[in-house]
């Protein structure tokens, strides 16, 4: 069997309890090379086969994890964050699937999360976004047609860009051709969750020079969007007294006698 776990963006005790018990019941673990906090791997067994994928190819990955499964051993494929965003982790499945492995997922937190923990962020502010757009400047992978993110910026929501700290002078570009201002609210977030983490409020324009100012090159994420600033929002009506739910009803005040 082999399980694939979020390790979480870069917190160890951010991993999940279910993806700590996996890690600590492996007997192989493949992870995620210097992307996932060292310190998780000391919930390995002592007598766990630990792989650094950073030194494989898929086709050895595959190797590794088909003679685990000849051995009758459990396989943990520790991933970054949150295995689904930007994982890679569809075409390793469906190559487990040719080969008759099962295998199943268990969450992570992933960094756009963590990163809005750090800054105390909600990134669906009320009359400001209700939409958080996850994305990626596109570079040497390339991204749709209808998801460059020109287009995506003309909905101008809260946006978390993956992958993108050493292409900062073309996102900042496109963000603002898309529909954002230039004075639009943004956040640099350098590994995020991380002893190291360092953060960075600034602005659409003053991305690239921020990032140039704190040496900041690769593992970061920005967010772009209104919610940064946190102003002029409109209250949720979650809480509001006259918003009547399942569990909690209207008070209707006495009429004085």
């Amino acid at each position: 069997m082999v399980y694939f776990v979020g390790a979480g963006c870069g917190a160890p005790d951010l991993i999940t309890v279910r993806g700590k018990n996996l890690l600590e019941q492996a007997d192989v673990i493949i992870y995620a090379g210097s992307l996932v906090n060292p310190e998780l791997l000391g919930y390995a067994r002592k007598d766990a086969k630990v792989y650094n994928r950073e030194y494989l190819t898929l086709e050895e990955v595959l190797a590794v994890i088909e003679n685990a499964e000849k051995e009758g051993l459990n396989t943990v494929r520790l991933h970054t964050g949150e295995p689904s965003i930007y994982g890679a982790v569809r075409e390793q499945m469906d190559r487990l699937d040719d080969l008759g492995i099962a295998y199943e997922s268990c969450p992570g937190v992933s960094a756009c999360f963590g990163a809005a923990a750090g800054l105390n962020l909600e990134f669906t502010l009320p009359e400001v976004s209700q939409t958080l757009i996850i994305t990626r400047q596109e570079g040497k992978t390339g991204v749709p047609d209808k998801e460059k993110i020109r287009s995506l910026a003309a909905h101008q929501a809260s946006m978390a860009i993956y992958l993108s700290a050493g292409m900062l002078d073309t996102l900042r570009e496109n963000l603002i051709a898309g529909g954002y201002s230039a004075d639009t609210p943004a956040a640099l977030i350098y590994k995020a969750t991380w002893p190291e983490e360092e953060a960075y409020l600034c602005t659409v324009e003053q991305l690239e020079e921020t990032a140039k100012a704190h040496d900041i090159t690769k593992t970061a994420l920005i967010i772009v969007g209104d919610i940064v600033a946190h102003q002029h929002y409109g209250k949720s009506r979650l809480y509001a007294p006259d918003f009547e739910t399942e569990f909690r009803k209207i008070k209707k005040s006495r009429e004085k006698e």
